[in-house]
C-alpha cells in the first residue's frame, strides 16, 4: 500500500494520444482562418459584432488599390513605349530610307558601270563576251582585198 501514501516523489503521469488528432487538418483550419481574416492574435480578443466584414473589406480594397497601381504602371509602361517607338519612327526611318536608297543607288550605278564595260567599243572588239555569246555570233565574211607586193 505504500502507493497511495500523502508524499509522493512526483505527480502520476498519462501517455495519453488523442485517438482522433489530425494534425494536417489542425494546419488547414488555422491557413482557412487566416485567409478569412482571423488571426492567433484576435482569438485573444473579444470579438466585435461584424468583425469579420470588417477585415475582408479591408482586404479587399487593399487589393484592389495595388491592382489600381499595378495598372497604371502598365499603362504608363505602354505609354512610354509608344514614345519610344514614335521617336524611331521620326528620328531613325528617314535615315534609314536615305541609306537604303543611296545603297540601291549604288548598286544600280554598279550594274551600268559593269553595262558599260562590257559593250565593245566597235564590232571586232570581243572584250567582255562570255563563250556563249562569241558562239551564238554570226559569222562575219571579210573579203580579202589585201593585195601585196609581189
Amino acid at each position: 500500500m505504500s502507493g497511495f501514501g500523502p508524499y509522493k516523489k512526483h505527480p502520476n503521469k498519462f501517455n495519453y494520444i488523442p485517438r482522433y488528432y489530425d494534425p494536417e487538418k489542425e494546419a488547414r483550419e488555422q491557413r482557412r482562418a487566416e485567409l478569412l481574416g482571423k488571426r492567433s492574435e484576435d482569438e485573444e480578443r473579444e470579438y466585435r459584432p461584424g468583425q469579420l466584414i470588417r477585415t475582408q473589406r479591408e482586404a479587399r480594397a487593399a487589393r484592389r488599390s495595388e491592382e489600381e497601381r499595378s495598372g497604371r504602371r502598365q499603362i504608363w509602361k505602354m505609354m512610354l513605349g509608344v514614345v519610344v517607338m514614335l521617336l524611331i519612327i521620326v528620328l531613325l526611318f528617314p535615315r534609314l530610307a536615305r541609306l537604303f536608297l543611296w545603297v540601291q543607288g549604288s548598286a544600280r550605278e554598279r550594274q551600268e558601270q559593269v553595262v558599260e564595260q562590257r559593250r565593245p567599243a566597235n564590232e571586232l572588239d570581243q572584250r567582255g563576251v562570255s563563250d556563249v555569246e562569241w558562239q551564238a555570233q554570226p559569222i562575219t565574211v571579210v573579203p580579202n582585198d589585201y593585195q601585196g607586193e609581189e
